[in-house]
Formats: structure tokens, sequence, C-alpha cells
């Protein structure tokens, strides 16, 4: 992961607003080991993120919209962070997709077979309909 030019620092507050998720779900993520921000104040109870921490979130999220599950973003995460060799972290990476992108095929696979079946069926009872002298009063595909 590049470093950030920047040395900004940001709130909870300012990454919920700026990615549109929860402060709950921010703290889940640090919970899960995905982010860790700094600590300030009294008990150390006011957390404080760099850019280092945005882009973990930024990417944890752009995971989560991909289907990935924690682990998996984990596991990415872990290889952008890793002073290895670029090689087999790409080529781990891109086998995580590889799965992931066959979960999701067969997904729409299904999906599309659920929908030729209630093709099916608004057809037949468009058809029930039609011969009772009734016009259907739902959507028509």
């Amino acid at each position: 992961m590049p470093a950030q030019p920047s040395s900004a620092t940001y709130t909870i507050t300012d990454l919920a607003r700026e990615f549109d998720v929860t402060p709950r779900a921010i703290r889940f993520y640090e919970d899960q080991g995905l982010l860790s921000p700094d600590r300030e104040g009294p008990g150390g109870r006011k957390r404080v993120y760099n850019g280092r921490e945005r882009t973990r979130l930024k990417l944890t999220l752009r995971g989560k919209r991909l289907g990935l599950t924690l682990n998996e973003i984990r596991e990415i995460l872990d290889l952008y962070e890793s002073p290895r060799d670029t090689a087999p972290q790409l080529e781990r990476f891109l086998g995580a997709l590889s799965q992931h992108r066959d979960v999701l095929e067969r997904q729409m696979e299904d999906l599309q077979a659920q929908l030729a079946e209630i093709d099916q069926h608004e057809r037949h009872c468009r058809a029930l309909l039609a011969a009772h002298g009734e016009a259907p009063k739902t959507r028509t595909a």
C-alpha cells in the first residue's frame, strides 16, 4: 500500500461521513484487525486515523462491495503491506479474485434460473386470467 503523501489525520466521524458508514461499522473493522488507529486523550478513548488507516478502510469497503469476506480482505491488506516479493502476492490475490468470481457466476446462474421459473409462472397465471376475462393487476414482464 503506497504511503500517503499527507500527514492528515481523521476522526471516526470524519471517516464515517466520507465513506457513508456508521462509526460502529468502523469500530467493528477495528475489532476485526482491519484497522488500527492511534489513540489519544484520557485512557486512549479518542481514535485518530492517519492516511494509511483511511486507505485500509477504503480498501475494506471496496472488498465488501465485491463480496469478499473479512478474512479475504485482511489477507489482501496484509499482502499489500508485506515487504515480500510482489509476484507471489499478486498470484494469491488473483487466486482469491478467481475463486470469488466463480462463486458469483454460480449465484448468477442460479438467479437466472429462478427468474426464468418466475417468468414461466407469470405467463401461466396471465394466461389463466385471460381465459377468465380478467386483466392482470401486477406488472408485466
